[in-house]
């Protein structure tokens, strides 16, 4: 056991000296959390409106009455909303133009006209626009009502105010059906962007390194330590253990700096944890495989990558797999990543406890095993042969 420790600690301490491992390791995983964040919403409020006017008074109380309910609002000209919402960037437009403007001064009646994108979220976000108009429209009727019984306009306005003041206000949920969208619900985009990052990057860095096994056997280094009293079992236990430390040291790294950066919510983490050590064994596995098969650096490398993007790919941890087809979640159950992701989604975003993921952790259990067995019999095969 010492002989596969010291084996592993030397993998896990090369690793660490790589200056190469630097950019892809350290910074590129927060860097396609922030992209993956921004895409699917960094914030967490209830949605995103665009107004084309917030100069006037009516555009004002718009604006306030959305922000109240947790809505961010940003404003833009007619032709830039329709652009913004036409790319996803926002879920409902709100058009005021100078004539509305002018006849909500007067106490005239105003038609505004409101724009949905086709996101997921826009129907829920619409119908908080809706109830937001409508509870200023209810104030300036009022307000109207009060100053043609002789009230004047200030005094009408206070006495509105006073009164809402002193009405307990009334709470409204507005419930989305849509799956998709309770799939997200409480989440922000930085937390999916963030679990499916780490995933991507623990099995990228586990194959990658496949081509340090390659240079181990090519240069006789395991040769060498096989001169030592170490058996063939230590040292393939070690490159198995040196490989497992350094996918999962890979994962934890970005737990711990998503958490820090972006304020990451993982849920239970221990469970989180968990996962990751199986998910990381699956790779190792798959690692060992490829460096035992290959006897190239650089084909192992290539191969390496291309297969570990294609598998998250597949599995949801470049888009989620909410969004996928029927027959794509289906090819998603036969990846690691595919079972890690329903794993991560349960216990962020629905409080999942280990009975929650039992399913999902059996299939990594599996998978690990078998690849962990494929892997040790053909580096034990690969060293025999060398030797």
């Amino acid at each position: 056991m010492s002989a596969a420790w010291a084996v592993a600690t030397v993998e896990l301490r090369r690793f660490l000296r790589d200056r190469s491992n630097i950019f892809f390791t350290f910074i590129f995983p927060f860097m396609l959390v922030v992209v993956i964040g921004a895409q699917f919403g960094g914030g967490a409020s209830n949605g995103r409106v665009v107004l084309t006017d917030d100069s006037s008074a009516l555009g004002q109380r718009i604006a306030a009455e959305l922000t109240e309910r947790d809505l961010t609002v940003e404003v833009s000209s007619a032709d830039d909303a329709r652009e913004t919402l036409a790319r996803g960037r926002a879920d409902v437009g709100v058009l005021i133009d100078a004539d509305d403007a002018a006849a909500f001064d007067t106490g005239e009646p105003v038609q505004l006209e409101m724009i949905s994108a086709a996101s997921s979220n826009a129907s829920a976000v619409a119908q908080l626009v809706q109830t937001g108009v409508d509870e200023l429209d209810r104030e300036q009727a009022g307000v109207a009502a009060l100053t043609d019984a002789g009230v004047g306009q200030e005094d009408a306005a206070a006495a509105w105010q006073d009164a809402e003041e002193q009405v307990p206000p009334a709470d409204l949920e507005v419930v989305d059906v849509d799956e998709v969208s309770q799939a997200f619900a409480g989440v922000t985009g930085f937390d999916v962007g963030a679990s499916s990052q780490a995933l991507l990057f623990v099995f990228l860095t586990a194959l990658a390194g496949s081509a340090t096994l390659i240079d181990a056997r090519r240069n006789r280094v395991i040769a060498r330590t096989l001169a030592a009293p170490v058996s063939v079992v230590s040292v393939v236990a070690g490159q198995v253990f040196g490989r497992w430390v350094i996918a999962l040291f890979q994962g934890v790294y970005v737990m711990a700096g998503t958490t820090v950066l972006f304020g990451v919510s993982w849920g239970n983490i221990w469970l989180c944890v968990l996962v990751l050590a199986v998910f990381a064994a699956v790779a190792a596995g798959a690692a060992m495989t490829i460096g035992s098969l290959l006897d190239n650096e650089g084909a192992a490398s290539g191969f390496g990558v291309g297969i570990a993007l294609v598998l998250a790919a597949l599995g949801g941890c470049m888009v989620p797999q909410e969004i996928f087809p029927a027959s794509l979640q289906f090819v998603s159950s036969f990846t690691p990543h595919g079972w890690a992701y329903r794993a991560f989604a349960e216990i962020q975003r629905h409080d999942g406890g280990l009975g929650d993921i039992l399913g999902p952790l059996a299939v990594l259990v599996a998978m690990a095993v078998a690849v962990l067995l494929l892997g040790s019999l053909l580096l034990r095969r690969s060293i025999a042969r060398a030797l």
